[in-house]
């Protein structure tokens, strides 16, 4: 079965926070693929690309333009777990659909 995504942020230095719809949540490091990718360099060479990530209506893929994406089983697979509750990449709280602010 393919992992779905649930959410994700972009981190500095071309990382990303991923949850996953089974609760793992994963760190990945987008850097080695910069090196080693050709049409990735893009991330690191246009400013802002790299925060403009999007996830494709199948929840499979995390992508920047049409040569750019990772699947969600590569992040899965390759990605470092997250154990600290604090850093998990989740909705923000909302009560009576407005952001809840404490």
């Amino acid at each position: 079965m393919i992992p779905r995504i649930k959410t994700f942020v972009t981190l500095d230095n071309y990382r990303l926070l991923v949850t996953f719809d089974d609760g793992r949540v994963v760190e990945y490091d987008v850097s080695d693929d910069i090196r080693e990718i050709p049409a990735f360099k893009d991330l690191a060479t246009i400013f802002g690309l790299f925060k403009n990530a999007q996830l494709d209506t199948s929840r499979t893929c995390i992508f920047w333009n049409d040569q750019i994406d990772l699947p969600s089983d590569t992040i899965y697979e390759y990605g470092t777990e997250v154990f600290d509750q604090l850093y998990v990449a989740e909705d923000t709280p909302a009560y009576n659909g407005e952001p809840y602010v404490p």
